[in-house]
């Protein structure tokens, strides 16, 4: 069986053992805050939701299966997974971090540095000597990001968790643009793997999510721990929907890469692109690594446009079908301009070091006709 079937069957086969009354096949929502113990000393499985409940933890079971870990915490935000593995590194820990990661990633790590938390480091992760001075000193947590958000960049998983483990650190890769279909971090030596479930693990744009999950048995209970501890638990319902979510996740990952690897082929065909980012293409600058370490180029990419600022309002003003929005992974195809979006929170310094400029957009592919996304796209080049 490979890889592939074996996702499609774990989505489709989990269901929980947990309802002696029916037996029922899809899962009921147990929304209760609260279960009966059967007397004072003896704790059963489920005592109360905001540490444990029967949704939440099939979803982390079932993520778990997905990514090859033992276990984890599932949480209410991709953010609030990003927290937790941060909650449990020491005071003074220190973090080596991407220099171009996702926005919301580098204003929590230097949220964190200013506050003197943590002391972190973002550099190019394609820099092999930037790399090293930065884990010289040795590490606790080296956070990987591939491909990165927005510019698509490819880096060498095993490499870079062999170099977090030479510094005595661990090694956490974010996963959401890929999702456990095309991409198993831990399998590649990474300690912990995140998640935006919001993304495309539900797929549905209508909720918020997080994970994170871990490859050793210890570190998930520890992660268990602090998600509880800190109140970062997923809510039964948001849960639910997402194991609903899950269900189709392969079939909406093959359409959405069928659809996406077309539009940047075309896109490369443009007059006003003046760069396109996909690791899809043969001309994309870590395409051979990604087809070593992915099964597939992902339903994400971005591609830049000549002209400027002005060039893209209007390119932006003139689209129908494709909506102006910030998220990614759901039915619907979504743009963005990271540079005034999902990388506001990076200083201006920081995003001319990681190369994103105005006229920089991030195209979320869903699952629309490929014929009408590129009709749209049109009505936008149009306009310049």
């Amino acid at each position: 069986m490979s890889r592939k079937d074996r996702i499609a069957t774990i989505v489709a086969g989990a269901r929980p053992d947990l309802d002696p009354a029916y037996g029922s096949i899809s899962p009921p929502l147990w929304s209760s805050d609260t279960f009966r113990w059967p007397n004072p000393d003896d704790k059963p499985d489920f005592d109360y939701s905001r540490t444990v409940n029967p949704n939440r933890a099939l979803l982390v079971d079932t993520l778990a299966a997905l990514e090859g870990a033992t276990g984890g915490a599932v949480t209410g935000s991709g953010q609030a997974a990003a927290l937790l593995a941060l909650l449990r590194l020491p005071l003074g820990a220190r973090v080596v971090a991407p220099h171009d990661c996702y926005g919301g990633t580098y204003r929590l790590l230097d949220a964190f540095r200013r506050q003197g938390k943590i002391g972190c480091t973002f550099v190019d992760q394609n820099d092999p000597a930037a790399l090293d001075a930065a884990l010289s000193d040795g590490v606790d947590l080296l956070w990987i990001e591939t491909p990165s958000n927005p510019l698509f960049r490819i880096v060498d998983v095993g490499r870079l968790a062999a170099a977090a483990h030479a510094a005595c650190g661990l090694a956490i890769a974010d996963n959401t643009f890929l999702t456990p279909c095309r991409q198993r971090p831990l399998d590649l030596g990474c300690d912990l793997v995140l998640h935006s479930t919001t993304k495309a693990l539900n797929g549905h744009g209508d909720l918020f999510g997080g994970a994170l999950l871990a490859k050793d048995a210890a570190l998930a209970e520890e992660l268990a721990w602090w998600s509880n501890a800190g109140g970062l638990n997923g809510a039964a319902h948001d849960c639910a929907q997402i194991m609903r979510g899950l269900r189709t996740l392969p079939l909406r990952i093959d359409r959405q890469e069928q659809s996406a690897l077309r539009i940047a082929r075309w896109l490369e065909g443009q007059e006003a692109v003046r760069a396109v980012h996909y690791p899809g293409l043969e001309s994309a600058p870590g395409h051979a690594l990604a087809a070593r370490q992915q099964s597939g180029p992902g339903f994400m990419l971005g591609f830049e446009l000549a002209g400027g600022g002005e060039a893209t309002r209007r390119f932006l003003a003139a689209l129908d079908l494709v909506s102006l929005a910030s998220s990614l992974g759901g039915f619907s195809t979504l743009i963005c301009v990271p540079a005034t979006m999902t990388h506001r929170g990076m200083p201006p310094e920081a995003q001319r070091a990681a190369g994103i400029a105005e006229d920089l957009l991030r195209l979320s592919v869903g699952l629309e006709d490929a014929d009408d996304l590129i009709a749209d796209l049109t009505r936008g080049f149009a306009a310049i």
